[in-house]
């Protein structure tokens, strides 16, 4: 009897969409926090770190049928938080079968940073982790406390210096919309200062979107929480972004649920960008249609 080949992959998967031609390999089931009210990605999985049998019987896949892909991302949730011995034999392994692989990425959050030594981290970008999306959401402490994201903003800015310390690049994701209406332009503020002083190569905006059955989806129906409007949304999207000031990065809203994508390159196209936020509240810029939104 034929069986197709392919790789193990379990439950929902989730990736970056700069990873949407990427290798991606499962190494983890879920998130190891697995609380922030506005995600629910992984409510159907319990934390787990794959066998390594799985690992090897995917890349023997990915050897064999990835050749032409020259990026792999590690998945689930927050997949850094494995031990250093697991990333050892896993990134080992990458770079002795999958050569032609230029990058290696996964999630983090600074919890899953904190565990590990800056020797360890170091050892990890020895190894070819390069770049790592690390989930901040907001800058502003009652916003992140509200979220339950399990961080402040000190420790978010703390772990991610260490890891730019060590060598591995930073893509830094925020969600517009997560403070609600009456917090709206504070957290847009404080996001904003929180991402300068970190100053990342990378940073993507979402906006926020309510999944039915997460914990933000029924506060907001029992009128705990109130999403705020189109205008409001690009208003606090340019706010945030006028108080981001990057050395030398980029500044993306190219995800699915964001109404006015952006691509910007800091700090060169800062008055542009801020322009076109301009042009979009005056009504002179096509959004994008609530029916072509997503997760």
């Amino acid at each position: 009897m034929f069986v197709k080949e392919k790789m193990d992959y379990q439950g929902y998967c989730i990736r970056p969409p700069s990873e949407a031609y990427s290798i991606l390999l499962q190494a983890t089931l879920g998130c190891s926090h697995n609380k922030c009210t506005f995600c629910d990605a992984f409510k159907d999985k319990r934390f787990a770190i794959k066998d390594q049998s799985i690992w090897e019987k995917d890349l023997q896949y990915a050897e064999k049928y990835c050749k032409h892909q020259d990026r792999l991302f590690v998945m689930d949730g927050d997949a850094f938080v494995m031990p250093l011995k697991r990333w050892e034999w896993l990134l080992s392994n990458i770079s002795a079968r999958l050569p032609w692989v230029e990058r290696v990425s996964t999630y983090a959050n600074a919890k899953g940073v904190a565990l590990k030594s800056d020797d360890d981290l170091g050892r990890l970008r020895d190894l070819g982790l390069s770049m790592v999306y690390y989930g901040v959401e907001s800058g502003h402490p009652d916003v992140l406390k509200r979220v339950r994201k399990g961080s402040d903003p000190e420790k978010l800015i703390t772990q991610a210096k260490r890891l730019k310390k060590a060598g591995i690049a930073l893509s830094i994701t925020v969600i517009v919309g997560l403070a609600g209406r009456e917090d709206s332009l504070e957290h847009a503020v404080a996001t904003g200062k929180l991402l300068s002083e970190i100053d990342p190569e990378y940073v993507g905006a979402l906006t926020l979107m309510l999944p039915p059955g997460s914990p933000i989806y029924d506060e907001a129906r029992r009128g705990e929480y109130q999403l705020p409007d189109q205008v409001s949304l690009l208003a606090e999207l340019g706010v945030m972004f006028a108080n981001t000031n990057l050395s030398n990065g980029m500044f993306t809203a190219n995800h699915a649920s964001n109404y006015l994508p952006i691509r910007a390159y800091l700090p060169q196209d800062k008055d542009k960008t801020l322009a076109l936020i301009k042009r979009a509240l005056e009504g002179k810029v096509n959004l994008r249609p609530e029916w072509m939104r997503a997760f």
